[in-house]
């Protein structure tokens, strides 16, 4: 029953999405009556799925690049060589969280110009403290008996990180990956302010002209990518999981 439910959802959402992004004058009895004198209800400036596409491009790049630098930032701040270095890493890694993403884009503007480089910038700072600590707390919590056995069977320090020790903090980063890309599925929507491309504008547009049918047209398409995404990549993380012999915790 509960897997039906759940089969149910996913297909609903779905299905909502995807009406969202290429059916949207479905929607027009239903958003009319959120406009005023007469404004459009639908949004049509730009195509909405290559928007959401351009929206997706930013997030998976900034996570892509949290991911590397947060899983390796992690491994060297949990060997004996780099343990010092675990405070320093954690307050870099929170400043990335604490910082305003809007404040972010004003400061890299000036750098790099308006469009897709501030932007960048702003999320792949804000996904790399999920990805870091949860890696952090992975590799910690392998207990020391399986690293005391796997140094006596002779592995070596990569070998052990390789075959012990990551595997068995897998299902932590992943969960770290899914929070980061989640949080960045919702924040890219201000790379809009900066002339970047993506779902933002829906939204902006729909502020400036006080059209809350835009406002929700855009803020349902993150909205729904987000679920999906986030379940996808659990269902992804299930099978990871039982490749390596991993049982996620619940």
């Amino acid at each position: 029953m509960r897997l039906m439910l759940a089969n149910t959802f996913r297909v609903a959402a779905l299905a909502l999405l995807l009406v969202l992004l290429f059916r949207t004058e479905w929607l027009t009895p239903l958003l009319a009556p959120l406009t005023n004198f007469n404004a459009p209800p639908i949004y049509t400036q730009n195509s909405l799925a290559w928007l959401a596409a351009y929206h997706l491009e930013l997030v998976a790049a900034s996570i892509i690049g949290s991911a590397v630098l947060a899983v390796l930032g992690g491994i060297f701040v949990t060997r004996k060589s780099g343990a010092d270095f675990l405070p320093l890493t954690r307050a870099i890694a929170n400043a990335g969280q604490t910082f305003p993403p809007v404040a972010v884009l004003a400061l890299a503007v000036p750098a790099t110009g308006f469009g897709m480089a501030p932007t960048l910038i702003a999320l792949f700072l804000y996904g790399l403290l999920p990805i870091f600590e949860n890696t952090v707390s992975g590799l910690q919590q392998v207990p020391a008996s399986i690293i005391d056995a796997a140094d006596g069977m002779g592995m070596s320090p990569r070998q052990r990180l390789f075959s012990i020790e990551l595997p068995l903090a897998m299902p932590l980063i992943l969960e770290g990956l899914k929070v980061a890309t989640v949080i960045n599925i919702g924040t890219a929507t201000i790379g809009s302010t900066v002339a970047a491309k993506g779902l933002g504008e829906v939204i902006i547009a729909g502020l400036i002209s006080d059209n809350t049918a835009f406002i929700l047209q855009g803020g349902l398409i993150v909205g729904l990518m987000a679920v999906l995404i986030y379940d996808a990549m659990g269902q992804i993380e299930g099978v990871i999981n039982r490749r390596i012999g991993v049982r996620a915790s619940e």
